[in-house]
């Protein structure tokens, strides 16, 4: 018997890499499916060779589509690939389309499941991650939350106290155990030695609208004039921005995505962050950077309440930007267990819920 660890695209491998090693140091053996949801070498295998993640066990290399399409394909080779190795338990992280669809083909084939992440809510649905949240959370048999009104937006839905835990964030391990790593080298090899921003932008509700991605475009060219900006820039908006005639310039550079560590010096020397991204606000809050998410929504209000993260619309991004450079926010110790050791108090919960359905059977 085994159990299969679910990952599909960058963001879970950040969650799913300190769960696994504390599984392994448990002495439990943990099958990895890679599903190809990101199949960009740089935005996936560099993740596994910065993040130290084993080779995948199986690497389904689905790959991109519409929502239906890579949902369906997911599905269609997630349940073979479940038949075949008939694991005890199924865990999943995060809100990506891997996600939902391992938790689908896991229950459907009685397969227990535990969602790494559980309990965020934005309560948006034009968002797919949300659906992707929502459901998974409803077919989960384990719930493994990051912070503590997760709990009780759980609760509202029904789910029993018995099956949720509060372990912390483990992608913030990630983070901590990687920090010593960062350093100016990808500012440096840019050029930039003032003050700069870091732009990351992925959400269809921002790079699929033109009318909105030319005001965002036109808010970001007002931004650069007061400050340089780097952005990296993610293959889900790249034809976007290309249509609206977003182009590289001295103060608004355009560079391809960067590899985990490359990332997190960028951010980490950065004077801000603007993004759509729920694991940098994150990862910004820890780090204390400001960061300006550009939605009307978050699924992680303890960044603005414990953390240095606001939302914003286009037309107030300026305002915004100089605000911070003129007055930074004070540092705040972060979010409770948002400690580096979230993934040994995930493993250890996922390895009694193991021992447990072993016992049953």
């Amino acid at each position: 018997m085994t159990h299969i660890h679910v990952v599909g695209a960058r963001p879970n491998f950040m969650k799913a890499a300190p769960v696994i090693k504390a599984l392994v140091e448990l002495g439990e053996v943990p099958t990895l499916i890679h599903t190809g949801q990101h199949y960009d070498a740089l935005m996936s295998d560099v993740f596994f060779r910065d993040l130290g993640i084993p080779a995948p066990d199986v690497h389904l290399g689905v790959g991109s589509g519409s929502h239906a399409q890579q949902t369906a394909a997911l599905l269609t080779e997630l349940e073979r690939v479940f038949r075949e190795h008939q694991p005890e338990g199924v865990v999943v992280y995060g809100d990506v389309n891997s996600t939902l669809a391992a938790a689908l083909a896991s229950s459907k084939l009685g397969i227990p499941t535990a969602h790494v992440e559980a309990g965020l809510r934005s309560f948006d649905r034009s968002m797919p991650e949300e659906i992707n949240r929502v459901v998974t959370d409803a077919l989960a048999d384990l719930h493994l939350v990051t912070s503590p009104e997760a709990l009780a937006l759980l609760s509202r839905e029904g789910i029993s106290a018995d099956r949720m835990h509060f372990v912390g964030n483990t992608m913030i391990d990630s983070l901590i155990a990687n920090r010593h790593l960062f350093d100016d080298g990808v500012a440096t090899a840019l050029g930039i030695s003032e003050p700069y921003g870091v732009i990351t932008l992925h959400r269809p509700g921002n790079v699929d609208d033109r009318r909105a991605l030319r005001t965002i475009v036109s808010a970001l060219a007002e931004v650069s004039r007061f400050v340089p900006l780097v952005f990296p820039v993610h293959p889900r908006g790249k034809a976007g921005l290309e249509a609206v005639g977003l182009e590289s310039s001295e103060r608004l550079r355009l560079v391809e995505p960067l590899g985990y560590i490359d990332f997190m010096s960028l951010v980490s020397g950065a004077a801000l962050v603007i993004t759509d991204s729920g694991g940098i606000q994150e990862e910004t809050t820890v780090l204390g950077i400001p960061c300006l998410t550009m939605r009307p929504n978050t699924e992680r209000p303890i960044t603005i309440t414990q953390g240095t993260n606001r939302l914003v619309r286009p037309d107030e991004l300026g305002g915004a930007v100089e605000a911070i450079l003129k007055s930074p926010p004070d540092l705040r110790p972060p979010p409770p267990l948002w400690d580096g050791h979230a993934g040994g108090r995930a493993a250890s919960v996922i390895a009694d819920w193991l021992r447990a359905l072993r016992d049953q059977r």
